[in-house]
């Protein structure tokens, strides 16, 4: 395994009087495909906004990149370096594709080379570059909302079920975009529910149940083994054929 990117030890969060994370182990091996698995409810979305500093931990350590973030302010989380892609996309309706990637260039004028790039995986984006990203599809909207998030080098992207809602010919050109993302070395830590969609791409895996890690393996291994798919998630990938 590659070293650590990214790692949490024993994360604790409450939201309000609610304790969902329950003591949280998960390693993000630098350079790979990290998808989180679990049913609803299981505390992977609280997992991410815990990293990204949306929720402070109440207990436990978060390090990226050997750095201490947990319970630094999101600003400064995102400054170094992790790009964050929530369920509910976040784009700017009013605002063209053009200005929504504008928005997210951090550090003047996106560059034409890297954009040019981004076109590569999301030609759609450069086709409706001037439209109201409101008037994009729900598709269109991920892969903006996406794109945003490598608008600038990463070193680390965290994103959120982006198949969701999303019509299966959208989602086969979004695995094409995620292994070119890998290829070009990018660690990406993946809540998905997809499991077709996440087999396909996962290097690793971890499973939460109840707010806690409660599986972690090679996704191959997971993929291989449809009892273990049963027991863990309730169901085998046989039954997303």
């Amino acid at each position: 395994m590659s070293d650590a990117l990214l790692s949490l030890d024993g994360v604790h969060t409450h939201i309000g009087q609610y304790h969902i994370l329950q003591g949280v182990d998960l390693v993000v091996p630098r350079g790979e495909l990290t998808v989180l698995l679990g049913r609803n409810g299981a505390g992977k979305t609280t997992t991410l906004r815990t990293i990204m500093g949306l929720w402070p931990p109440s207990k436990g350590t978060i390090t990226f990149d050997g750095q201490s973030i947990g319970g630094r302010a999101t600003p400064d989380i995102a400054r170094l370096g992790i790009g964050y892609v929530p369920e509910s996309m976040g784009v700017f309706a009013d605002l063209t594709v053009a200005e929504n990637m504008r928005l997210a260039a951090r550090l003047g004028p996106p560059d034409t080379a890297r954009l040019d790039w981004i076109f590569g995986l999301f030609p759609a984006l450069k086709r409706f570059w001037q439209l109201p990203a409101g008037l994009l599809s729900g598709g269109q909207k991920q892969m903006l909302s996406i794109a945003r998030a490598i608008v600038e080098p990463k070193s680390l992207i965290l994103i959120d079920e982006p198949t969701k809602g999303i019509a299966p010919a959208i989602i086969e050109g979004m695995i094409t975009a995620f292994k070119e993302l890998k290829r070009a070395e990018t660690t990406i830590l993946l809540v998905e529910q997809n499991f077709r969609f996440a087999a396909s791409l996962g290097d690793s895996v971890a499973i939460m149940d109840d707010g806690r890690i409660v599986h972690r393996g090679t996704m191959q291994a997971l993929a291989a083994d449809s009892a273990l798919q049963t027991r863990l998630l309730g169901l085998s990938l046989a039954a997303h054929q």
